[in-house]
């Protein structure tokens, strides 16, 4: 058997890695494409050298986002490959392109993180997980509730409650941070990720980049390349509080999270990864599609356009001592793998 794996940005580098280890493991052949969604060599390479991921078989390089452009790259690979699945993963452009070209070529497609759901949609990624989950022949989901919103969707294709791979990331990469990598901070600290298009809006993002100075805590904030353009190119200064540093790699940043008070972030990844290292999470975001990590009181949601109520929402922000287990087990990947090698393609 053979998957087409499909990968072009950071949270897809790190969802790869335990599944292409349990692809390998059940005896799956795997081609892996990257798109170059993703080119910055902080938000790319560093994976496959800090997880030990083979090279992709195929790098296309494109430094674009556009879906169309990306997807009419994907399929002459695709065509010379004549894999049994397209694995995609996630909501990005990448993951859109995959399973376009997939379904262009006739290949079945399996999509990672079917069914989650923000209600937004004027996110690009909410269109892209609508629009992957409908065409998909198999739906690996995070949890129930995902399941059932697809059942609800009248979703054709077949789900499968696997779990969430990221959770498997941080079961295996956590202890490998910790004795790795030191945030050398030397005081409390909160770490700090802006990057959705949205929050990069330089009028919302200099609101944002004030509202969190005048709070006095110090932010660690790894700078997104396109948050670094705008910063640059708009003039805005954060606060000496807020301390910029470059992208870091995954196991860094897993070190980071794990070391500080709160999280602060618009990353979907991030919220989980917070909530598996049991770290309370702030999400400058009016919605999530991990709903539950809210729900549980682990995770508070702040409309970027009224950023003045940062302040207490930090001081208030505290992890539940009752935080229930979410979004599976950290073992989604074999359970991915053995679908992909059991179940029927259509």
């Amino acid at each position: 058997m053979k998957v087409f794996s499909v990968v072009g940005n950071r949270p897809q580098f790190v969802k790869a890695a335990p599944t292409s280890v349990a692809l390998r493991e059940r005896g799956i052949e795997e081609i892996v494409l990257h798109t170059g969604q993703h080119y910055d060599r902080e938000l790319s390479q560093v994976f496959f050298e800090e997880l030990g991921l083979a090279e992709p078989h195929y790098a296309l390089g494109l430094r674009t986002a556009d879906p169309g452009g990306m997807q009419e790259a994907i399929a002459g690979p695709l065509r010379e490959e004549r894999a049994d699945w397209v694995l995609v993963y996630g909501d990005t452009n990448s993951t859109l392109a995959g399973a376009l070209a997939a379904g262009e070529a006739g290949v079945p497609i399996a999509h990672v993180e079917a069914g989650l759901r923000s209600g937004d949609l004027s996110m690009p990624e909410e269109r892209n997980r609508i629009a992957v989950d409908r065409i998909a022949q198999l739906l690996f989901t995070p949890d129930e509730r995902s399941r059932d919103q697809l059942a609800a969707e009248g979703v054709p294709g077949r789900a499968e409650v696997v779990g969430d791979v990221m959770a498997d990331a941080t079961r295996l990469f956590e202890p490998i941070a910790r004795k790795r990598v030191a945030p050398a901070v030397g005081e409390p600290y909160d770490v700090l990720t802006i990057h959705r298009e949205a929050n990069t809006e330089p009028e919302r993002l200099r609101r944002l980049i004030d509202a969190l100075g005048a709070t006095g805590r110090t932010f660690v904030f790894p700078v997104h390349p396109r948050t670094r353009k705008v910063l640059d190119e708009h003039g805005i200064e954060p606060a000496p509080t807020i301390r910029q540093v470059a992208p870091v790699g995954y196991l860094e940043m897993l070190a980071l999270v794990a070391g500080a008070r709160t999280v602060v972030t618009d990353s979907g990844g991030l919220q989980k990864e917070a909530y598996w290292l049991r770290v309370p999470t702030v999400t400058l975001r009016p919605s999530t599609e991990w709903v539950d990590t809210v729900r549980v009181g682990a995770n508070t949601l702040v409309d970027p356009d009224h950023a003045e109520h940062l302040p207490e929402i930090l001081e208030q922000a505290a992890f539940p001592a009752d935080a229930p287990e979410l979004y599976g087990d950290g073992h989604a990947a074999a359970s991915i793998a053995e679908a992909l090698y059991t179940l029927p393609q259509s």
